[in-house]
Formats: C-alpha cells, sequence, structure tokens
C-alpha cells in the first residue's frame, strides 16, 4: 500500500472519529443540563433532600462515564493524526533522498528565508501538546523532560548540533538528522538553513533532540524549564541556538517561553525578553558562562 493511499485511509478514519466525538459530547450535553437544572431547583427549594441526593449521585455517575468516553475517543483522534504526521515526514524524507520535492516543501537552496522561517515557526505551533491520563507522568521528550541516555534521534528528527563555524567558534545550530551509525556511535546531520551543502558528522554529546511534545503549564508544569534556568534557545528569526536564562514559563499550552539571552551590548549582559516555543527551547550542557 502506498504512503498516499495510508494516509488517505487514516483521513477517512479520522474523519469519523472526529463525527463520533461530536456525537458523543451532544448526547451528554442532556445530561449536563440535568444538573444545571437539578441544582437550580435545589437552590430554589432551599434543601437537598434524599431524592435530590440520590439523582445527582445517578447524573454525575453519567456524566463522568460520558466524559471517559468521549475522552477515549479524543485520544483515538489524537493517535491518527500523529500516524499521519509520521507518514507526511516519511514522505518527505523519501522525497528529500530521492531529490525530488513537492511545491509545499522546496529544496531549501532556493527557499526565500521568510519562508523558512515560517516553517519553523508553524512547526513549532503543530507540535503536540501531551496529554497524559490522570497520575501519568510526561514522558521523555516532553518538553523540558530529557530524552532517555540511550536515545537515538530518528532520520529526520530536528535537534540542537554543535557544529564549527567558518570562522572557527563553535555554534548551536538547528540540524535534521540523515543517519546514525551504531558502530562508531556517530550522527550524520544537515544544517537546517542549507540544502545538504552542510553536513556535519558528529559525536552524541554534541546532539541535543528537541521535544517531541509540548508541556501543558496547567496539568505538567514540572516538565517545564524554571524561572532563571539557564537554557539554549533558538533565536528569533535565526537558525542558531544561543544560551538564555528563562525569564518565564508557559502559562498556557499555547504560549512560549520569556527567555533573557545573553548578551554583552547590554549593561546587564542579557536582552530585553524574547518569546521562544517550547519546541526551540533545550537544557543547556554547558554550566559556565562565556
Amino acid at each position: 500500500m502506498s504512503a498516499d493511499t495510508k494516509i488517505a485511509e487514516l483521513l477517512t478514519e479520522l474523519h469519523q472519529l472526529i463525527k463520533q466525538t461530536q456525537e458523543e459530547r451532544s448526547r451528554s450535553e442532556h445530561n449536563l443540563l440535568n444538573i444545571q437544572k437539578t441544582h437550580e431547583r435545589m437552590q430554589t427549594e432551599n434543601k437537598t433532600s434524599p431524592y435530590y441526593r440520590t439523582k445527582l449521585r445517578g447524573l454525575y455517575t453519567t456524566a463522568k462515564a460520558d466524559a471517559e468516553a468521549e475522552c477515549s475517543i479524543l485520544r483515538h483522534d489524537l493517535d491518527k493524526i500523529a500516524e499521519i504526521k509520521s507518514l507526511l515526514e516519511e514522505r518527505r524524507i523519501a522525497a528529500k533522498m530521492a531529490g525530488v520535492y513537492s511545491n509545499s516543501d522546496p529544496p531549501r537552496k532556493t527557499m526565500r528565508r521568510g519562508v523558512l522561517m515560517t516553517l519553523l515557526q508553524q512547526s513549532a505551533m503543530t507540535l503536540p501538546l501531551w496529554i497524559g491520563k490522570p497520575g501519568e507522568s510526561p514522558p521523555p521528550l516532553c518538553g523540558a523532560t530529557p530524552a532517555s541516555s540511550d536515545y537515538v534521534a530518528k532520520q529526520g528528527d530536528k535537534v540542537a548540533a554543535r557544529v564549527k563555524a567558518v570562522d572557527g567558534d563553535e555554534q548551536w545550530i538547528l540540524a535534521e538528522v540523515v543517519s546514525y551509525s551504531h558502530s562508531t556511535n556517530k550522527y550524520e546531520v544537515d544544517d537546517i538553513d542549507e540544502e545538504g551543502k552542510e553536513r556535519h558528522t558528529l559525536s552524541r554529546r554534541r546532539i541535543i533532540p528537541l521535544p517531541q511534545w509540548k508541556a501543558n503549564p496547567e496539568t505538567d508544569p514540572e516538565a517545564l524549564f524554571s524561572k532563571d534556568q539557564l537554557v539554549l534557545a533558538l533565536y528569533p528569526q535565526t537558525t542558531c541556538f544561543y544560551r538564555a536564562l528563562i525569564h518565564s514559563p508557559p502559562h498556557r499550552p499555547q504560549d512560549d517561553y520569556s527567555v533573557l539571552f545573553e548578551d554583552t551590548s547590554y549593561p546587564d549582559g542579557y536582552s530585553p525578553p524574547l518569546n521562544v516555543a517550547q519546541r526551540y527551547v533545550v537544557a543547556c550542557k554547558e554550566n559556565k558562562k562565556k
């Protein structure tokens, strides 16, 4: 089965799941309305009789079951979306290796700077939000949660890579994994800002995988970097990571970090606060300030 055919099938399944979600929500609204009306009657009569207690207990039990059913369908929706995104990424990588590009993914050497920045912003916005079950801890690569010690980034994954610049200095760049050799424990990565002309062979210690999920500040604040923590953050409108301090973590799932980049041109050594998406903020491996 071709990737296009599989994607089409998954989209059809996703459409059906979305319809089920709406049907489940519409069905549960009637019960929620009954709960509201029961509370209003209790307030009007200014009493809580055994009858109302029994009725509310039954209504809330039903509401809980309805919510769990809707939650189950939504998780299936998210699984289908993740599967579709994975297939699209596999198709993009196959096209890249074959030297064939679609209109939506042109070669970077012909891509205007503004287009690349827009694609990076879209990638940050569409990073999935981790939604765990009650009591479930965020997995590795969710927000600030690091990868496991034996983790190997896959082909096509975006990473922060420490490379030597033209002037001999070292810098952290946004790169894409081309391959990994288990025999040498080294990655081959492409600079995201160059179309294959800047390929680097790097050891694992020079690679930091980017988050694969956003952390929800409302449910998993421990999976976020905290205020004044030292990080590497992608400087806005560039493809390079620089050292920065967290000025304030996200307050809502859709929010960015506010960070202070190290900058000697300012009296206190740091830039004014700048926003950086969760996808482009990683732990700093360098403890000492340069």
